[in-house]
């Protein structure tokens, strides 16, 4: 349907109402104005027929008609109407305007009719004699006796009161276009007065919809416009206010969910996805805009969906794990609630907490006591042996009471060195979780020398050559002890893993914004899959191996935590058969 702006709906009515009652009005002016003069005018023939009668009455018979015609052509001249004498027979006695004896029987005319029946006659009809519209009044006359003698009539043409009336009429037409005229100036100011004001609002409230509420509207106009200006610009104050509200609000849970660890996902009752915070987009490894998408659409997991099934499915609090094992496996632990309003349960709501750190400390507590209690295990069990061999008897033979003596006190010695790599960890993490180790600047190059030094005697038993390449100014923030330990720990895994004759070199140099220092050996190398479980504790690569040679399981697990506890890290690269490097990054002084 069609909308009419309030102007084009006020102006039009106005002018029309207004025209309206210029027609009524114009029409009622005349016709009253017309009934008024037609009944002046006939008050003022009966009034002439009146002052004409005195002169006439007595002389009013067929006798006297010359006398009566002259004296009627004489009057009606000087008064200018028209004059007529009609005996009671109809028969006209004298006419001012004609010779009586050519004019019809007259007993028939209205006015006649009436003035024979005792009362003024007043009749308006043309006339064939003058040719045009005349207004008739008649009126009877009586002798001494009370007899009727016949009728006075006195008659004048309406043309002229026609012509004034006409020229009222034009007068008052004039004047009623200047009414309209000026009622349709005053009708439009009256209607701009009223529709400018609502088309301010309306503009105003275009404005308040398009979310800019820091203008309110001009008020101005009627009272009531007033009073509906006043009403939206508090509807706009108290909108303004509660939008600022809800926005402080969204933004505090924004601010909330985005930086809460936790993943949120809010799903409605068909598993559309209402809510999902930056964690939940990073532990699902979704990258882009899933508001409105059905949960089976964006992340295709069908643990997940199985678990928001369930969630949906009860009103009851629900708990699982779900594993996830796009690059590497990761544990989530999924908490979901259902989600309620007014109405009832309108979703749910998915917690989920990214347990990978803790299932993987588990895993290597479990592993680690495992692994400690085999290791320590093996010198106990077999200083245990030796020892019973002992009592049972074998301490009477020298030779064998000798030689069980030396491995108990090798096994001893290794039960020894496991505990003092376990003390030394203990130590090294210790440091590393409160920070509170002190680093100073200090060269590298003596560093360095020192754990040549201390690593001289195994690599002179093999043979082994060892070179170093150290500039003398190279310098890192350090705690000199620890950082020499960890590189001889590398210098001793590099010396019982390379051949008889082999060589093992040690470089440090500033390279991409930090100082490195490289342990490589040719030796036998380690094959990928174990690679990124090299620096965990007590695991061995060849376990039998690493025995032989007195390994505890503990030195690279000692070496990374003093490496981080110096702010950096340490790298691994090697390949079966060709040898290995371990990197140690520290970050500039």
């Amino acid at each position: 349907m069609r909308r009419t702006r309030l102007f084009w709906q006020l102006f039009p009515s106005y002018l029309l109402l207004t025209v309206m009652v210029l027609i009524a009005a114009g029409w009622y002016f005349s016709t009253t104005l017309k009934t008024f003069y037609l009944n002046q005018l006939a008050a003022d023939l009966t009034a002439q027929a009146r002052l004409i009668e005195p002169q006439i009455a007595p002389r009013f018979n067929a006798d006297e008609a010359a006398a009566l015609d002259a004296l009627a052509k004489d009057l009606g001249h000087r008064a200018g109407v028209r004059i007529t004498l009609v005996l009671p027979s109809g028969e006209v006695l004298a006419d001012s305007l004609q010779d009586p004896r050519l004019m019809d029987n007259h007993a028939a005319r209205p006015e006649i009719v009436q003035a024979f029946g005792g009362s003024t006659g007043i009749a308006t009809r043309y006339s064939a004699t003058a040719r045009e519209s005349m207004m008739y009044a008649a009126v009877p006359v009586f002798n001494d006796k009370g007899d009727l003698d016949g009728a006075i009539r006195v008659a004048v043409a309406v043309t002229a009161v026609e012509q004034t009336l006409r020229a009222l009429y034009l007068r008052a037409f004039a004047g009623a276009v200047a009414i309209a005229l000026l009622a349709a100036l005053l009708s439009l100011i009256v209607s701009r007065r009223i529709s400018r004001p609502l088309e301010e609002m309306k503009h105003g409230v275009k404005r308040f919809a398009a979310g800019d509420l820091s203008e309110r509207l001009a008020v101005g106009g009627s009272e009531e416009i007033q009073a509906l200006g006043e009403a939206m610009n508090q509807m706009a104050g108290e909108l303004d206010e509660r939008i600022r509200t809800v926005l402080r609000h969204r933004n505090e849970q924004e601010a909330v969910l985005s930086s809460m660890v936790e993943g949120v996902l809010a799903v409605d009752l068909e598993a559309r996805i209402i809510r999902i915070n930056q964690a939940a987009l990073r532990l699902l490894g979704v990258r882009e805009d899933v508001k409105g998408r059905r949960i089976q659409e964006v992340i295709r997991k069908a643990d997940l969906q199985r678990f928001v099934a369930r969630a949906l499915a009860t009103a009851e609090p629900v708990e699982d794990d779900i594993l996830l094992r796009e690059e590497g496996e990761r544990f989530l632990q999924a908490h979901g609630t259902a989600l309620h309003d007014a109405q009832g349960q309108i979703g749910a709501l998915i917690v989920l907490n990214d347990v990978t750190r803790l299932r993987r400390l588990e895993t290597m507590r479990r592993d680690f006591v495992s692994n400690v209690s085999h290791e320590l295990k093996t010198p106990i069990t077999a200083i245990k042996g030796f020892v019973e061999t002992l009592l049972d008897g074998a301490m009477q033979d020298p030779d064998d009471a000798q030689r069980f003596l030396e491995i108990i006190t090798r096994q001893a010695d290794r039960l020894n060195a496991i505990i003092d790599d376990l003390l030394t960890l203990s130590r090294v993490e210790q440091g590393e979780e409160q920070s509170g180790l002190p680093l100073e600047k200090e060269p590298l190059l003596p560093v360095l020398e020192a754990a040549l030094q201390a690593c001289a005697l195994p690599a002179a038993e093999k043979n082994v050559r060892l070179n170093l390449f150290c500039s003398p100014e190279l310098t890192a923030r350090i705690k000199a002890p620890l950082l020499e330990q960890a590189v001889v720990n590398l210098l001793t895994n590099a010396i019982k893993y390379s051949p008889r004759d082999g060589k093992v070199a040690i470089e440090a140099a500033q390279l991409q914004g930090k100082v490195t220092i490289r342990v490589q050996d040719w030796g036998c190398g380690i094959a990928k899959e174990h690679l990124p479980r090299l620096f965990e504790r007590f695991y061995r690569v060849d376990k039998a191996r690493s025995r032989k040679q007195g390994g505890t399981g503990l030195g690279l697990a000692i070496t990374k935590h003093i490496v981080q506890v110096h702010g950096g890290e340490v790298i691994v690269h090697s390949t079966p058969g060709q040898g290995s490097t371990f990197s140690i990054h520290l970050p500039l002084p």
